[in-house]
C-alpha cells in the first residue's frame, strides 16, 4: 500500500477518546447470511478501532480485510442461505487484534486460488477478497476446510 503523507485527519465519529476505559478483549457475534450483517461488523470494527486508537491507515486495512471475509462467508460460504449463520469473533492481546470469521458452508480450497492480478483474471468481477485479506492483514490463517479465516493485525503505537 502507498504510504500517505503525515497529514492529521479530522477524528472519525467513532473515535471518541477513551482515557481510562479498559480495552475490549473478546467479543463474538452470530450473524445472518445477509448483506445487512456487513453493517453490523463495520460498527464493531469502528468501536474496536476507536477503543484501541487505531490510526486511519490501519483502520482502513482492518475494515476492508474483515468485511471481505464476512462478505465471502455470506455469499461464497453460506451462499446467502438465510438458515445458515456467520460467526465473527474478536480477540486481542498486547501485540495484536484478531478477527475470526466462520461460516456454515462447505468450505473451499484456499491453497489453490486463481491470481486476481493475472491478466486473464483482471476483468473478472469477483476473486479478490482472499487476495486483499493477505495484503491487508499481518497474518491470515484458514482452517476447517476454508470455512474459517483468522485475520490478525499487529498493534502499532499511534
Amino acid at each position: 500500500m502507498k504510504k500517505k503523507t503525515t497529514k492529521k485527519a479530522a477524528p472519525k465519529k467513532t473515535s471518541a477518546k477513551k482515557s481510562k476505559s479498559p480495552k475490549m478483549q473478546n467479543q463474538q457475534l452470530e450473524l445472518d447470511s445477509a448483506s445487512e450483517s456487513i453493517h453490523i461488523v463495520e460498527k464493531l470494527i469502528d468501536a474496536i478501532c476507536a477503543n484501541y486508537k487505531v490510526n486511519e491507515d490501519h483502520y482502513g486495512n482492518i475494515l476492508v480485510a474483515v468485511t471481505e471475509a464476512v462478505n465471502n462467508a455470506i455469499y461464497h460460504g453460506n451462499k446467502a442461505q438465510t438458515d445458515k449463520k456467520i460467526y465473527v469473533t474478536f480477540s486481542s492481546n498486547n501485540k495484536a487484534i484478531s478477527f475470526t470469521v466462520r461460516d456454515e458452508g462447505e468450505g473451499f480450497d484456499f491453497k489453490h486460488l486463481p491470481d486476481p492480478t493475472d491478466p486473464k483474471n483482471i476483468e473478472k468481477p469477483t476473486g479478490r477478497g482472499v487476495f486483499l485479506m493477505h495484503r491487508l492483514a499481518d497474518d491470515v490463517k484458514f482452517s476447517e476446510k476454508g470455512r474459517c479465516v483468522s485475520l490478525s493485525f499487529d498493534i502499532v503505537a499511534n
